[in-house]
This record gives structure tokens, sequence and C-alpha cells, in this order.
């Protein structure tokens, strides 16, 4: 089953800092939820953590938290032990929709070497902010097949320019 990886990130491939979003973008929120929307989010157990209590499980999604150990998850949620198998249980339960890695920052590197993940979807966010973790170096294999306009809104962090973006494999 291919798969889309899914992230928002800035000039210097920042995505997050201690375990949380270093920018607050409503814009940001509601394209990751309407191009999500029906399909599998597979993320990490820091990630899933990161979730706040009331957005668990994403809802309108297939959601499969991948561990390298045993761990608790609630009713709905699947707990997987590397990516393949978290790919299988996609394909298994939800094959006519599309999968998402939502994170974090190892499992995006992992996943964009997969031979199955096919396309990007990157909201490319102007500036550098202080970031602990961090989006692999995009591969020659990805190319830009598009790119939005960009946007602007008021944050608490002041006034952040972005733009959504999305990339192909071939």
């Amino acid at each position: 089953m291919n798969f889309s990886i899914i992230s928002a990130m800035d000039e210097h491939r920042g995505i997050g800092k201690a375990n949380g979003l270093p920018w607050h973008l409503s814009a940001d929120l509601k394209h990751f939820a309407a191009t999500t929307k029906n399909g599998t989010v597979i993320m990490g157990r820091k990630t899933w953590e990161s979730l706040p209590d009331a957005f668990k499980p994403l809802k309108n999604r297939l959601n499969i938290v991948i561990s390298r150990g045993d761990y608790e998850m609630p009713e709905g949620v699947l707990l997987a032990h590397s990516l393949d198998e978290a790919l299988n249980f996609a394909g298994n339960i939800n094959p006519v929709e599309k999968a998402f890695v939502i994170g974090g920052a190892s499992l995006y590197a992992e996943a964009i070497l997969h031979p199955l993940c096919n396309e990007l979807f990157l909201t490319e966010v102007s500036g550098v902010f202080d970031c602990d973790a961090f989006f692999p170096e995009i591969l020659d294999d990805f190319k830009k097949a598009e790119e939005g306009e960009l946007l602007s809104e008021e944050s608490t962090d002041g006034k952040i320019n972005f733009r959504f973006a999305r990339y192909m494999k071939g």
C-alpha cells in the first residue's frame, strides 16, 4: 500500500520543540484535517502522546500508533510495532483510503526512505523557529508537483508566512 507523509516545517526543516509544535497555524491544522479525513494516520508513540486529549483519537480516521514496546491504546486505536505492520493494518482495514505518516521525526526519517512512500504534503513555514526535531532531507526522488500561494496568519508568535506544497516521487 502506497502512503504519503504530511508535515509542517520551517526553512531549516524544523518540525517540533519539546514534543509540541513550534507555531500555531489554524490554516495548517485545517489543511491537515481536510487532507487526512477518512484516511489512515500513522504516528509514533510520542506524537500520539503530544495530541491534546480532546482530539484523541483523531476523528474520521483510522489511528495507528507505532511503538517498539507494548503500550495501552484506547479502543479504536491500533498499536503496531513497525511501519510495515502499520501499513499492513491500513491496507487490510482501510484499503480504499490514503494512509499518512504524521510524525515524529524518527518515523519521518524511516518513512521517506520506504519504497511505498510516494507523496509528501508539506506546509513550508517561512523563517527559522526554535526546534529540536527536524524533518529529513527531501530526497531527489521527490519533485514539487504543486505549490500554493504564500499565505499569512497572525499567531501568538506574530505574523507567520507559509505555503502548502505537494511533492511526488518519480
